[in-house]
């Protein structure tokens, strides 16, 4: 049975397929499977005017968002929701997002919405500003000390330097997840930072229920990431100001003429 008509409004997210039949995949972690498929990375689309995508893989958008909105949620807001859940954070706990970019603006404002504190550390003061403008009751550099001991920490930033600052932040027990793809190198550090059950993690991709999941939670808890848009044809000063740190919140790129 088909789930959409022609004229419907869907979005298509990094996961573009999984094989549905090697070992992973039967055990529920599609995210891992062994023959897993990207848009845009293993499969054309990420900046085409038309591609194709099987049912399954194609997402039903919120019609309280504009395409403009839904579009760092299917990317960033994706990946940052499955760090989410996999930090076990709860309601009244502190959370410390490190790196303030695309995802983790967006999560703030999740992590908000469900009643949990939210401390940020980040390069560069116009990303901190906005940091507490969203509601961090605090937001500092990683050379700051950070007022409280936290009960998790999602690190964005694709350094390995902060896992053990993110360590020591960290309460017994806590959970320190690794949201990105890529990682400098993790540097060595004494048992006493690991000890007591603290837990550090990393993120592999996402599953077709995070995405979901997600875009219910975001239409419902009316998440808005904040976007500088870019024409398509501006699509080398995007990534340039990008690279540059000039972007608070995440860049969209319209290809609306």
């Amino acid at each position: 049975m088909k789930q959409f008509k022609v004229g419907d409004r869907v979005g298509i997210p990094w996961l573009n397929s999984v094989d549905e039949s090697c070992p992973f995949c039967r055990k529920g972690q599609e995210n891992l499977c062994q023959n897993i498929k990207f848009t845009g990375y293993d499969v054309d689309g990420g900046f085409a005017e038309y591609t194709l995508i099987k049912e399954g893989f194609a997402y039903r958008l919120p019609e309280n968002l504009s395409d403009l909105e839904l579009a760092p949620l299917l990317c960033g807001g994706v990946i940052g929701y499955r760090s989410f859940r996999l930090s076990e954070i709860s309601p009244g706990e502190n959370l410390g997002l490190y790196g303030f970019g695309s995802s983790a603006h967006i999560i703030l404002q999740l992590a908000l919405k469900k009643g949990i504190t939210v401390f940020a550390r980040s390069r560069g003061k116009e990303r901190l500003n906005l940091a507490i403008e969203l509601g961090a009751v605090w937001a500092g550099n990683y050379q700051t000390s950070i007022p409280e001991k936290l009960q998790a920490v999602i690190i964005f930033a694709p350094s390995g330097d902060l896992v053990p600052l993110a360590l020591k932040d960290v309460d017994k027990g806590g959970r320190v997840i690794l949201a990105g793809i890529h990682m400098t190198p993790i540097p060595t550090f004494d048992y006493s930072l690991i000890y007591e059950e603290r837990l550090v993690k990393s993120v592999a991709n996402s599953t077709r229920q995070d995405v979901k999941d997600f875009l219910e939670e975001a239409s419902r808890l009316k998440v808005l990431p904040e976007i500088t848009v870019f024409p398509f044809e501006e699509l080398l000063q995007a990534m340039k100001d990008l690279k540059e740190g000039k972007i608070a919140g995440t860049a969209v790129l319209s290809v609306e003429k």
